[in-house]
């Protein structure tokens, strides 16, 4: 890291620096003009007060000069980090080309579907089409929801409680999340929520040494019976970790099970890999490390691995019944974003990042590990580079929303930009760049854990 980003080493200062208090003064300025013209929907501005002028790799500077490790990375978007120099290059390049295209082929498009092709398991790469919708993950739930309907004529939907899949009107219907939804009068209907294996805090107050994943069993019994009062429903959605959630890996016999039973009684499985996808978790795919194969597999955040925006949908060609024109999008060819995936892929194989996640991913579990018995912390996990520490008040075991609160108010002040999460935002989550480097890590370990342990004596 040099002493500015991009820039010449100015001078011995350690990297993050933050100096005086927070806003400082040009940032506050812009804050108060976003506060007076924008919308109350904003929300990182409100945890994070600083404005940003400029950012390199795992770096972002402020207005006012002070420096941050990111480990929100665009809330997972930035997977090769901020400004990598080869994407970039090649985005641009895109510009003076073509930047809009609708859904004409072109060679980017067509390159770009390529290494999103190659990425996927072998034994599906054949068996799958390729659908482009409007460039959010929220509106390719949306779609994953109309095709599935589409091809089983069904309506109805299954979705696990905790889970986040967007704010959408129909996305918004499948996510856990009650306080989102409670203003909104009239949502979609026919949604069926289970519990979600949440052993930290069991959703059926069993215990994990001695269950058998009895949070499977909910569904399967549910789906198997005849008086259960549930139709047969159209699909499944399911995220192998929960993000917003609270980082909740789930377990792999759950995982197992919902793929059997779905199979079994021919009900698509839409595996919602928007926060997950493109090696967050050490593999392309997190459901890769579960050895199941899903019918629809919902994509966006990082594909084109610097924040231009493209979602899709890989789903099995046998549900392929759409008409033209089903689900359209005026900005579903993003050419720019096409350029920058496929040069994102490249990278990816070339500098091995998903073994650089895997490296990196053990060696926050190893710093991390120090916490397992902390009396505020009920549990660590993560898988790749996605983490969670969930913190809980040990007089009641209630989520600590304000301690994790201090603990990222803490971590800004002293050059860590984290996110919160899970039940009552409990949850501190991590979700560095996939190219984030050990000395760095390290760096926001320490910052971290000091956090923790002023926030939470």
């Amino acid at each position: 890291m040099t002493g500015t980003l991009g820039g010449p080493k100015a001078s011995r200062q350690p990297w993050p620096h933050v100096t005086g208090d927070l806003p400082g003064p040009r940032s506050a300025e812009l804050l108060a003009h976003q506060d007076r013209w924008e919308s109350n929907a904003r929300v990182y501005s409100r945890h994070f007060p600083i404005a940003i002028a400029d950012a390199q790799g795992s770096y972002v500077r402020d207005v006012d000069g002070n420096v941050f490790i990111d480990f929100l990375a665009g809330a997972g978007v930035l997977s090769l980090g901020h400004a990598h120099p080869e994407v970039m290059r090649a985005a641009t390049g895109q510009f003076a080309t073509l930047t809009h295209g609708l859904d004409f082929p072109t060679s980017v498009r067509r390159d770009f579907i390529d290494a999103q092709l190659s990425m996927l398991p072998e034994a599906l790469r054949d068996k799958m089409k390729v659908h482009f919708c409007g460039p959010t993950g929220a509106n390719a739930v949306d779609a994953a929801l109309k095709l599935c309907k589409t091809a089983t004529g069904r309506g109805d939907v299954v979705s696990f409680q905790g889970g986040f899949h967007g704010s959408t009107h129909a996305a918004m219907a499948l996510t856990g999340l009650l306080s989102q939804k409670q203003p909104i009068a009239n949502g979609m209907p026919g949604v069926h929520f289970f519990p979600y294996s949440y052993c930290a805090r069991c959703p059926i107050g069993l215990r994990k040494d001695t269950c058998d994943t009895n949070c499977a069993s909910v569904l399967e019994r549910s789906l198997h019976d005849a008086n259960g009062g549930m139709a047969p429903p159209a699909a499944v959605v399911l995220e192998m970790v929960q993000g917003e959630g609270g980082v909740i890996p789930a377990r792999r016999e759950f995982v197992r099970r919902i793929r059997d039973v779905t199979a079994e009684l021919g009900i698509p499985l839409v595996v919602d890999e928007v926060q997950t996808g493109c090696g967050r978790t050490g593999t392309w795919f997190a459901f890769e490390q579960y050895d199941i194969e899903p019918d629809v597999i919902v994509a966006s955040k990082a594909l084109s691995g610097i924040g231009m925006p493209v979602a899709l949908l890989f789903y099995h060609q046998r549900l392929d019944t759409w008409a033209p024109g089903a689900h359209t999008g005026t900005f579903r060819g993003n050419q720019v974003a096409f350029a920058a995936g496929a040069e994102a892929v490249r990278v990816v194989r070339r500098d091995d990042v998903l073994g650089n996640v895997r490296r990196r991913g053990a060696q926050l579990g190893q710093r991390l590990a120090v916490l397992q018995h902390h009396p505020w912390v009920r549990e660590v996990r993560g898988l790749g580079l996605i983490w969670g520490i969930e913190l809980a008040d040990p007089r009641g075991g209630g989520p600590a929303s304000e301690a994790a609160a201090s603990v990222q108010a803490l971590a800004l002040r002293n050059g860590l930009i984290v996110e919160l999460g899970g039940r009552a935002d409990g949850v501190v989550r991590l979700m560095p760049p996939l190219t984030v480097t050990a000395d760095v890590v390290d760096i926001a370990c320490d910052i971290l854990l000091d956090a923790i342990e002023d926030s939470c004596p």
